[in-house]
């Protein structure tokens, strides 16, 4: 192929300029187009919530991208960090919704979740109740944000920390993860942990001093999703086209030879890890307004591996294309299991193992593929072909 000297060559402008029309497009579609079938009352609030929630689904899809996609790390732990961001904003809508509850000696409220739940030891009424100490940081809004951001990144900094510098990788790190989220979901689980057990964090009201009921405010949640989401993609795609980038597929491809040329590859999949964790956590904070509850059920294993599907399907290593993945995932699912539920695990063993061994591209690059197969060869395609090197 010929450079044209501007350091880039006709399909990689190409590239580029897809790129950024995908971009364009989520950006016209959430808010655009969506805002304009609410406003016109095409759609409902309870649609519009509906997608809000995809969208998060679809945020942690493109971390868990960027590590498995670009890093070549399979983490099945990415439901635990967006649980982590979940809580956090869970026990500060908590402390600020239900009638339930007492006022301890202390002067604090108690949530009224934890009210109904409280792990009272023998011998204990309730005026003995007390609200946990690390629940109270989490009565603020902008605490919870930037502890919603750090715990999954601390979380994460240590997990990875320990498993890269042991050279875990491959099935094994998966494995740990996955143990991990599994022992996490068991944490979350126990009443006197006082994260209300399997009741979970509910009775929610307010935000920021605002009815969360509130259809302007949902919305409002809704779009502020559609920023992040568009933000966390430019940043990504940013990060996956720098020198960074570069070196996190090198680290994916060929770990051994990049070490040997001096470079120490746990400190690219540490940083890849956490920023993944961190998004995932800032995803978990934007949903559970939006969900109104969160429970331990948010980390069974099978979230984990929903979440791997939603990036095979959609394309690993396209950013993209784990958006597709997770928003037509997400969608057919509501579908089907609201006309044919028995149907629905038969569809989505089916989908995964036909995108896996029939095109593991992904449904991003099913367009193209087509639109290349069907397009008649140009001039210029000619002169490409016949300019190639040949191998002998």
């Amino acid at each position: 192929m010929i450079n044209n000297g501007s350091g880039f060559g006709p399909n990689q402008k190409t590239d580029k300029l897809k790129r950024n029309f995908i971009a364009l497009l989520w950006l016209t579609l959430g808010l655009v187009i969506i805002p304009l079938l609410y406003i016109t009352g095409a759609i409902s609030i309870e649609t519009v919530n509906k997608l809000g929630r995809y969208m998060t689904y679809a945020l942690v899809a493109v971390g868990l991208d960027l590590i498995w996609g670009y890093a070549g790390i399979l983490g099945l732990c990415q439901a635990l960090f967006f649980c982590l961001g979940g809580y956090a904003m869970g026990m500060y809508l908590a402390h600020h919704g239900g009638p339930e509850g007492i006022i301890d000696k202390t002067g604090w409220k108690l949530p009224a979740c934890l009210y109904v739940v409280y792990p009272y030891k023998v011998g204990e009424v309730p005026q003995d109740a007390l609200v946990p100490w690390f629940w109270k940081p989490f009565w603020s809004l902008p605490i919870t944000v930037v502890l919603g951001l750090l715990i999954p990144g601390v979380v994460a900094f240590i997990i990875g920390y320990f498993g890269f510098r042991s050279r875990v990788r491959g099935v094994y790190f998966a494995i740990l993860t996955q143990a991990i989220t599994v022992a996490a979901q068991n944490f979350f689980s126990m009443n006197n942990m006082k994260f209300c057990g399997t009741n979970g964090l509910t009775r929610f009201e307010k935000i920021a001093g605002f009815e969360l009921a509130s259809s302007k405010v949902q919305f409002s949640l809704y779009i502020l999703t559609v920023v992040m989401l568009f933000l966390v993609y430019v940043v990504y795609r940013y990060i996956v086209n720098s020198r960074l980038g570069r070196i996190l597929i090198a680290v994916r491809d060929d770990e051994n030879t990049l070490r040997f040329s001096g470079y120490k590859p746990y400190i690219y999949k540490l940083f890849a890890f956490v920023l993944a964790a961190v998004t995932a956590g800032l995803a978990g904070m934007l949903y559970v307004p939006q969900m109104k509850i969160i429970t331990p059920h948010n980390l069974g294993a099978e979230r984990s591996i929903l979440i791997v599907i939603y990036v095979a399907v959609g394309g690993r290593s396209t950013l993209s294309g784990a958006i597709v993945g997770a928003l037509g995932v997400s969608l057919m699912y509501d579908n089907l299991t609201s006309t044919i539920p028995w149907a629905w695990p038969y569809v989505l063993g089916f989908l995964f193992i036909a995108v896996v061994l029939g095109y593991p591209d992904g449904l991003v690059k099913l367009p193209q593929k087509l639109f290349n197969k069907f397009k008649q060869p140009t001039a210029e395609d000619t002169f490409e072909v016949s300019s190639t090197p040949s191998s002998e």
